[in-house]
């Protein structure tokens, strides 16, 4: 059977499989199963979801197959994925059960099951979990849709203090997080996307007395994402200007990421993010080892800017679950994504968005500075992506032509630029990515270089794309 567990959980379309009631019932059910194999007794799960409209019935579905298990379950209703990382650390719960789809559309959605020490469950868990999704397959797929459906009137999912779980996490988050922290005279717009955040991000920062506007925090099952939050960033910075605000923040469905915007209206995204972070931590002796963790994505200027500093710069493939994993390894404490996913291991193990806002805020707070001053000295390098279609994947290096001219390129950029060479994970391509202080000249590298790809291993009608 193919994989189901990506490097976020299950993700696809609601309603279709694997996230079908039928097949999600059994995912709760095994999920279950082995919990209790492995604890010796019965497993306590803890759900949440964002405000998809499939996130209800999904929520039932897995809640129904845990009980079938005899597993003890109860839900926390909306919440963001943090928030539930937060309960199944503290409540404590043998695993939490995420149900979204991050910053997809609404239509899509997605399951992520977290260990009680915040990371994601074991690659060999949901080896088993997809195991028995397989060997039940085809009898869901010959039963009858009548016989397949839940009464979704089923209340196994939906815990009488759901308001109290998310009381504990907003507490965590105003009281240790947020300790000591004033945001008084200070306004704040906050765009929640219309996800998770949407009741939780505009008390946290009222409570902590600051003056928020909250926008698209008016969820209606549909519009989560839908031209706003951290992948539209525009509306935020317009609002922002016209309420002459210190600083906004942008979420994604699921408030794991966080995107900002200074007094100014200007972008600030996850490099300069963590530029901010690292000086902030650094200063004040708190940053280990003078070390920050991003991936082959963040520009060269975070890295040039860090160097600047006596920070080292450790790059990951993409992804938070390998940020974390060389965070783990190396004992750093700062690292995060471009896209706004910033990790503190010593805070929680997965990603925040609220924390990320606080611990920014706290920056900006504390060195009395705004937030434009503080991301000063990072300066974003120009980039190029060019896409070749190939007809074989061959090692780059195994290629004598492409290897002599990629040297040839990194000689050039030496110190001042970066080429990164990789393959389409899921395409025939070949993806050419080179940051430089010219535009003009890492545009040409860039075509060179692609040209000889083509020449080589490029498909018969391939062209640059």
């Amino acid at each position: 059977m193919k994989k189901l567990f990506g490097t976020d959980g299950i993700r696809g379309r609601a309603g279709e499989f694997p996230l079908d009631s039928a097949t999600v019932r059994v995912m709760g059910r095994s999920l279950a199963l082995h919990l209790a194999r492995q604890k010796g007794s019965t497993p306590r799960i803890v759900l949440g979801r964002d405000t998809r409209e499939s996130g209800a019935w999904i929520e039932t579905a897995l809640a129904a197959g845990a009980n079938e298990a005899g597993a003890e379950v109860e839900s926390a209703g909306v919440i963001t994925t943090p928030g539930v990382a937060f309960l199944a650390r503290t409540l404590p719960a043998d695993a939490g059960v995420v149900i979204s789809a991050s910053h997809n559309p609404f239509d899509d959605n997605g399951i992520k099951v977290f260990a009680p020490s915040g990371r994601k469950i074991s690659d060999s868990m949901e080896r088993l979990i997809e195991a028995d999704i397989a060997a039940e397959t085809e009898r869901i797929l010959t039963t009858p849709p009548s016989e397949n459906s839940l009464d979704l009137t089923l209340s196994e999912a939906h815990s009488s203090h759901a308001d109290e779980l998310r009381a504990s996490y907003l507490e965590y988050l105003g009281d240790e997080i947020g300790a000591g922290l004033s945001l008084e005279g200070f306004r704040i717009v906050v765009d929640c996307a219309n996800g998770a955040a949407s009741n939780l991000a505009p008390k946290l920062f009222q409570r902590l007395g600051a003056t928020v506007v909250a926008i698209n925090n008016q969820p209606d099952g549909r519009n989560i994402n839908r031209d706003c939050g951290s992948l539209h960033i525009e509306g935020l910075q317009k609002r922002v200007t016209e309420e002459g605000a210190d600083l906004g923040v942008a979420y994604d469905g699921d408030a794991d990421r966080a995107l900002f915007v200074n007094a100014r209206g200007e972008f600030v995204d996850g490099d300069a993010t963590l530029w901010v972070l690292a000086q902030f931590m650094q200063e004040r002796g708190m940053l280990k080892d003078d070390t920050v963790v991003a991936t082959v994505m963040s520009n060269i200027g975070l890295e040039i800017a860090l160097r600047s500093r006596g920070i080292q710069l450790l790059r990951t493939d993409v992804g938070d679950k390998y940020v974390l994993e060389e965070l783990l390894k190396t004992s750093a404490n700062l690292g995060g994504e471009q896209s706004g996913h910033i990790i503190f291991p010593e805070q929680s193990l997965a990603g925040d968005g609220m924390i990320t806002t606080l611990s920014l805020l706290r920056a900006v707070r504390e060195t009395g500075r705004k937030l434009h001053e503080l991301t000063l000295g990072f300066k974003r390098y120009p980039q190029i992506l060019v896409n070749v279609r190939v007809r074989e994947k061959r090692p780059f290096e195994e290629v004598e032509q492409i290897n002599d001219a990629a040297r040839d390129v990194m000689e050039k950029l030496a110190g001042r630029g970066r080429l990164l060479l990789r393959y389409s994970g899921t395409e025939p391509l070949a993806r050419v990515m080179i940051e430089g202080e010219r535009q003009d000249e890492i545009d040409m590298y860039a075509g060179a270089l692609a040209a000889i790809i083509k020449k080589e291993i490029g498909a018969l009608d391939a062209q640059p794309i």
